[in-house]
């Protein structure tokens, strides 16, 4: 069976780690959403890879890593994650394949990016200015370059200098070739041609022979352009709809869905964050959980576990289970706050607004739970767990809603609990790591 795996908070939670640990239960790994500004990090007996582009099961040979229509890509980027993965040993070989419908990211894209943030001002997004933002826009606009073009140097020889010279138009301060940019791209398409397949055909036929998918999304829910704290969010649909206009592949063909969520709280960026924590607290857990952007190395905001935007994750992907990564992070510590209710001009909210600014006026209701001093670190056994630890994954299953099949103690692949009651519950029998 077919399983999503995704984030159910403001993303950085983990998923990297999530999907390597299952990978080898699966023949195809499929990214559907996203660019290279998103990082998922996976650690194998102490090495440490940082995967933008890729799907997070390319570290296991003989899995096929598609990256999916809905996926813009920087050929710069994703060759140089290529050669990256080499370097360290790891060959991708004819593993991955690339949809010939997904838009490019190219030079102009990088400068419209930081001409739109800083044309903002206050009201900044915060995003990463990799060209993410304004190349899904042109998508949307109808003038966005895809792989397919690539095949047709004439018609992408027009594109780019048209692109190019509407760029040179909004960057009044500096002025673009657009014959380097083509140049550039044409090697890139070289390279990048036996990669190149229909997607939606690849993964149907695979799924008529009965292989298995995994469909990786990057970001969080909570950054959907759809479904996030809008305006403060991604350009993609993060959430489990992005996994059929993203990959091509029906919505049946999703078995089950399994949410990405921290034992705690965190953001990257702008926009309204109620459990945000200041001062030592927020500090303590930015330090012990290495909160620190994978690709950017920007300081992640830190709070506690806040179970109403994870109801409302929960509700809009159909959970069938969680995956609590970071548990460990929270050792030592002698109280543990969830937020179960926001307090807003003086009515009590059980479920997530949609209006960015009442959430930022919204103040967590707080349920306070006994912290425990003996470490999770690399614990593989739930019943080892300290009682307190315990309890406090049973707390946020409570208030979730939904069962926490896997719970990470350490960045390594093997710091892992494996809940096999709960795998049944999500077809995942035989699980190991």
């Amino acid at each position: 069976m077919n399983l999503a795996v995704l984030g159910a908070q403001w993303g950085d939670e983990g998923k990297g780690k999530i999907v390597d640990l299952l990978t080898p239960h699966f023949s195809i790994v499929a990214r559907y959403q996203g660019g290279h500004n998103a990082g998922h990090t996976v650690y194998v007996k102490g090495a440490k890879f940082i995967l933008r582009l890729i799907p997070s099961g390319i570290l296991h040979p003989g899995i096929t890593c598609v990256i999916g229509n809905g996926v813009v890509i920087d050929p710069q980027a994703l060759f140089a994650e290529i050669d990256e993965l080499a370097k360290n040993g790891i060959d991708v070989g004819d593993r991955i394949v690339i949809s010939d419908k997904a838009h490019l990211i190219l030079p102009y894209h990088r400068d419209l990016d930081l001409l739109s943030e800083a044309r903002r001002g206050e009201r900044k997004i915060g995003t990463t200015s990799r060209g993410i933002g304004p190349a899904y826009e042109d998508k949307i606009a109808r003038r966005g370059i895809r792989v397919c073009d690539l095949a047709d140097p004439k018609g992408l020889e027009q594109n780019v200098r048209d692109n190019v010279t509407a760029r040179n138009r909004l960057v009044q301060d500096t002025t673009m070739d657009w014959k380097p940019v083509l140049e550039q791209l044409l090697k890139y398409a070289e390279r990048m041609r036996p990669m190149v397949r229909d997607v939606s055909l690849l993964l149907n036929d695979a799924m008529r022979i009965g292989k298995s998918i995994m469909f990786e999304g990057a970001q969080g829910t909570l950054l959907d352009i759809d479904h996030g704290t809008y305006p403060f969010v991604t350009s993609s649909n993060a959430s489990i709809g992005g996994v059929c206009t993203g990959l091509g592949v029906p919505p049946k063909a999703i078995g089950r869905v399994l949410g990405v969520v921290k034992a705690y709280t965190t953001r990257v960026g702008e926009g309204p964050f109620p459990t945000e924590l200041f001062g030592e607290m927020g500090n303590r857990l930015r330090e012990s959980g290495s909160e620190y952007g994978a690709v950017t190395g920007r300081p992640r905001r830190c709070g506690w576990f806040d179970a109403v935007a994870v109801r409302y994750a929960v509700r809009i992907n159909g959970l069938d289970g969680l995956a609590l990564t970071k548990l460990d992070v929270l050792d030592g510590l002698d109280r543990i706050e969830i937020c179960t209710a926001y307090r807003c001009g003086g009515a009590t909210l059980t479920e997530f607004p949609s209006d960015v600014e009442r959430l930022a006026q919204c103040e967590p209701i707080y349920e306070s739970m006994p912290g425990w001093s003996a470490p999770t670190a690399g614990i593989r056994d739930f019943k080892r767990l300290p009682e307190a630890a315990r309890k406090y994954i049973e707390r946020l299953e409570e208030v979730s809603g939904v069962r926490a099949a896997i719970v990470s103690t350490g960045s390594d692949r093997t710091d892992t609990i494996v809940r096999d009651d709960v795998l049944q519950l999500a077809d995942l029998r035989g699980l190991t790591i």
